[in-house]
């Protein structure tokens, strides 16, 4: 298997990059991903066997479920339950951007991130690439794109260099 990367300055390989990832999240794979703060590795939150495929290429135990990145506060409800007004407004305040929210997850949803013991680590980050690709594919469950133990990625290489062919594609946003 090799992997493919996409330099998302170009908007030609940006549009087919996303296009591509959002397959590629369909499919229970993992991609390599811009964030606010890092480069992440995602896969579809409610995919056991993508999480699966995420915490076994960072060399990591499910005792470390990945948080989950969101579009935007409006799927908060979907996702989480009993949600404060003050929660609310720490969203209101800080997202798009760092801030995670940790929730009770709601009930309803079948989603196997680990060993999270009912709940669900909530950002909404502040990146143009990260959210058209959260819009095309809904919640990702995402980690730093690194090897457990090892520097987080600042760039796609250094994701590419850790991850390698355990990430079908890395949307590379400089």
């Amino acid at each position: 298997m090799s992997y493919t990367v996409y330099d998302c300055s170009s908007v030609a390989q940006r549009a087919a990059g996303l296009k591509h990832a959002a397959r590629a999240v369909a499919a229970d794979a993992c991609v390599v991903m811009p964030t606010d703060t890092v480069y992440g590795i995602a896969a579809n939150a409610f995919s056991a066997r993508g999480v699966a495929t995420l915490l076994a290429a960072k060399g990591r135990s499910r005792a470390m479920p990945p948080p989950v990145l969101i579009a935007h506060a409006g799927v908060l409800d979907g996702l989480a339950d009993e949600v404060s007004e003050d929660a609310r407004a720490l969203a209101r305040a800080f997202w798009p951007g760092g801030l995670t929210l940790i929730f009770h997850s709601h009930p309803s949803l079948g989603w196997d991130l680990g060993e999270t013991h009912g709940t669900v680590a909530l950002r909404v980050p502040d990146d143009e690439v990260a959210q058209a690709l959260l819009i095309e594919t809904g919640p990702l469950a995402v980690s730093s794109a690194n090897r457990t133990g090892h520097p987080a990625a600042l760039t796609a290489q250094s994701a590419a260099d850790m991850l390698g062919e355990s990430v079908e594609l890395y949307l590379d946003d400089g």
